[in-house]
């Protein structure tokens, strides 16, 4: 059955190399649906504007947001959601690593009855062995600290039902990191798996740090257990820093000569206590820091242009 309205979110950020290649292979397989495909422009700087433009004024179903900066592409997708009509709703970045071709199987899997199906990597030869290396650490720290497993070898190119946008669309939190807010919701789920492909053009606007503070809101997102390894290792610290103390007496009891006063338990003592309080300080930081985002109540992103919407 094709009378449903299917929306395709596609967050953007200097992409202009990669808007006509994608178009060119998306539209052919999303035709034979009635369908919405919104382009939302996190802050691009380069002709990524133009180019959407010039395809939405020839279809007028192809839909424009732009940001007034960049302010991440979660909100970016967050945006989307808030933006589409569809019955169900498929989010893909513009870079053709996640093949477009994926989904009319998404679509039929829906069409059973699942609310969430998840294109998930069966290989992906294209990225380098630091991506994947860091990507499995990645899942298996979060599914070790969180109370809600989060599926493995997925990113954000996934068909939700409706009744799943609202439920996102309702959650208030500014911290978003989509991939568990998802699977916390708890819906059926199905896979549809797939060759990760090269990326067409252009350079990832994932650097390490960026990857970084993403898996560190993923972290702190989804799991309290950061705090109690903090408690943890506070209270084995303190154990340490006992066995320093016996240490100390016993050495200076029967091996006076061979002992330098002070030195050995001041050291020890001082770098491996510091160090734990700073660590734990961090830790702490982070959730306030959270905290402190929450109560600000600042708008996830201002929307500086809006075409066919």
């Amino acid at each position: 059955m094709t009378n449903f309205l299917l929306s395709v979110l596609i967050p953007v950020f200097n992409e202009e190399k990669n808007i006509d290649p994608l178009l060119s292979r998306l539209l052919p397989i999303i035709e034979r649906y009635n369908y919405e495909v919104i382009f939302i422009s996190d802050g691009s700087r380069d002709g990524t504007r133009e180019k959407i433009l010039a395809a939405a004024h020839k279809n007028p179903r192809i839909k424009y947001l732009g940001f007034y900066r960049n302010f991440g592409h979660q909100l970016a997708l967050t945006c989307g959601y808030l933006e589409a009509k569809g019955d169900c709703v498929v989010s893909i970045d513009a870079d053709l690593q996640d093949p477009p071709e994926l989904i009319h199987d998404m679509v039929e899997k829906w069409q059973k009855g699942s609310k969430v199906i998840y294109a998930k990597r069966q290989s992906r030869d294209v990225d380098t062995y630091f991506k994947k290396q860091t990507a499995a650490l990645f899942y298996r720290l979060i599914n070790f600290l969180s109370e809600t497993p989060i599926p493995e070898e997925v990113g954000d190119y996934r068909l939700l039902d409706k009744e799943v946008v609202a439920y996102l669309n309702n959650l208030p939190e500014h911290s978003r990191f989509l991939r568990g807010l998802v699977a916390w919701g708890g819906y059926p789920a199905e896979y549809v798996y797939f060759k990760r492909e090269k990326r067409y053009s252009g350079e990832t606007h994932y650097t390490i740090s960026r990857m970084l503070n993403f898996a560190l809101d993923g972290i702190i997102s989804f799991s309290t257990k950061p705090l109690r390894i903090a408690s943890y290792v506070g209270f084995l610290s303190a154990g340490v820093g006992f066995m320093g103390i016996i240490y100390a007496i016993v050495g200076k009891l029967l091996l006076p000569s061979h002992m330098v006063t002070g030195w050995t338990a001041l050291f020890v003592g001082v770098m491996f206590v510091g160090g734990v309080q700073l660590m734990t300080i961090g830790i702490i930081g982070e959730y306030i820091s959270r905290i402190y985002t929450e109560i600000q109540k600042r708008p996830h992103f201002l929307v500086k242009e809006r075409i066919n919407l």
